[in-house]
């Protein structure tokens, strides 16, 4: 068979910055330490390239959301280090946990004595103190069937730690609360942004995700976290344009005068939406601003200032995620995860 031509467009994980970041994170925690969300294919950056660099360094916590990320993980830490954080719903959830010691997170009390009834074992246990997703309402953790668990991790979560909300407090009390009531061997409350929020909210061990892959959930770590993803893409065609001519669906950008366009090898399905229009690539530090509508699998630059910049040339699309995030109203949860599969 012949051999796959080489992708035109690629995702360059800076590794290094991946791993300072952690470290930061790490350090910020004081006396807790730093573990890792690596749900969603380490958000959208890849567990095989992601999860050894964190690993190498010395994290020793992984969390995932779905019991079908669990191989993907297993390949790279031991079982007893990865933690589903859906728990356990069926008793095929449950006797896979308990087949392979991957920790579920135990998130109510019917998933309490679905663990027990399968066999039980070490697991986590998440509290509701306020978002109001998963987890046991602190009231319920008198209940018989949380006192019967072996918790090794009490967890919550923060729902407004990227605010100055009064909700930050209150979480911390409710938490509080709860964790004179259950036994465990470790206390777990802070994501990303609630690392930035102080000691009180590091506990034993904190779980930041965002942060780890370049996101900056809190002006406090403006300073502090690197850019991790850099999508970039080939220019697959370079074509001569007449004033009065159109540029992509719905004819949305009418050329004022006759301009060098580029057609660039990404789009949407890439994960490069459509709100990035109005956007800008970049190469050789010029500027390159996109002309129309996204496509699926193209974008128009304009390249009438960049004459140098033809065929088969790499541009890169700027993802500062605070700044990619203000330009395209997307969340920087969603500018990650929202990267496609084709990135060679």
């Amino acid at each position: 068979m012949a051999d796959l031509p080489p992708p035109t467009l690629r995702l360059h994980i800076d590794r290094d910055a991946l791993a300072h970041n952690w470290r930061a994170l790490d350090r910020l925690s004081g006396q807790a330490r730093a573990g890792a969300a690596v749900k969603a294919d380490c958000y959208g950056l890849g567990v095989a390239t992601c999860v050894p660099v964190l690993r190498d360094i010395g994290c020793r916590d992984f969390f995932v959301a779905h019991w079908s990320e669990v191989p993907a993980v297993l390949a790279h830490v031991p079982p007893e280090q990865i933690a589903v954080l859906h728990g356990v719903s069926e008793q095929s959830e449950a006797q896979y946990a308990r087949a392979t010691g991957v920790r579920p997170v135990i998130d109510s009390v019917a998933q309490a004595r679905l663990w027990s009834e399968a066999g039980g074992g070490p697991c986590h246990l998440m509290v509701d103190t306020g978002i109001n997703r998963l987890g046991i309402r602190p009231d319920e953790a008198s209940d018989p069937s949380i006192q019967a668990l072996s918790v090794e991790v009490l967890m919550s979560h923060l729902a407004c730690a990227d605010e100055d909300s009064d909700s930050n407090a209150s979480q911390l009390a409710g938490f509080r609360s709860v964790v004179e009531q259950v036994a465990h061997r470790e206390t777990s409350l802070a994501n990303s942004a609630g690392v930035a929020l102080g000691s009180d909210f590091a506990f034993d061990l904190t779980r930041p995700g965002l942060a780890l892959y370049g996101g900056i959930p809190r002006p406090e770590l403006a300073d502090t976290i690197r850019q991790v993803a850099f999508p970039q893409a080939k220019i697959i065609q370079v074509r001569q344009i007449e004033a009065g001519e159109c540029v992509g669906y719905n004819a949305t950008f009418t050329a004022p005068r006759a301009m060098r366009i580029g057609v660039v090898s990404l789009g949407y399905a890439d994960g490069i939406l459509r709100s990035w229009g109005g956007g800008y690539f970049e190469a050789h530090s010029e500027r390159l601003p996109i002309l129309g509508k996204v496509s699926m699998d193209m974008i128009v630059v304009d390249l009438s200032g960049a004459r140098a910049i033809g065929e088969g040339e790499w541009v890169d699309l700027p993802y500062h995620l605070p700044d990619a995030a203000r330009q395209t109203s997307l969340s920087q949860y969603e500018l990650l995860t929202v990267l496609g599969r084709r990135f060679g």
